[in-house]
């Protein structure tokens, strides 16, 4: 499972991020979106060596994240089975011509000798 899928799963989650930059924030995710993006409410933010800040909602972009502090409460197992079951690719069947075009010619290199 790719790790972006798993985040989207934990909507009303209560986590703590921190960014690449030291900053952490701690909130409650409201959304997370396929680049990562991740959307929060209730949150406190503090700045590395600065005073937290409270905010009603804030977004933080997918690429700055450094990693995310899961709850302790979290039951990983639930979370980390996969809804869609994977599809196997199918097996050529016989008499198929595999991966060689349509038959018509020798191919579009330089001519032989030449």
């Amino acid at each position: 499972m790719k790790l972006v899928r798993f985040l989207m799963k934990l909507n009303n989650e209560t986590v703590t991020i921190e960014l690449k930059n030291g900053t952490t924030v701690h909130g409650t995710i409201t959304g997370v979106d396929i680049s990562m993006n991740t959307h929060l409410k209730t949150v406190k933010l503090t700045l590395k060596g600065k005073n937290p800040v409270t905010l009603d909602h804030l977004s933080v972009r997918g690429n700055n994240i450094r990693y995310y502090i899961l709850p302790d409460s979290l039951n990983l197992e639930t979370l980390l089975i996969e809804e869609t079951p994977r599809v196997k690719p199918k097996k050529p069947t016989a008499g198929k011509p595999m991966g060689r075009g349509r038959g018509r010619g020798r191919g579009r290199g330089r001519g032989r000798g030449r």
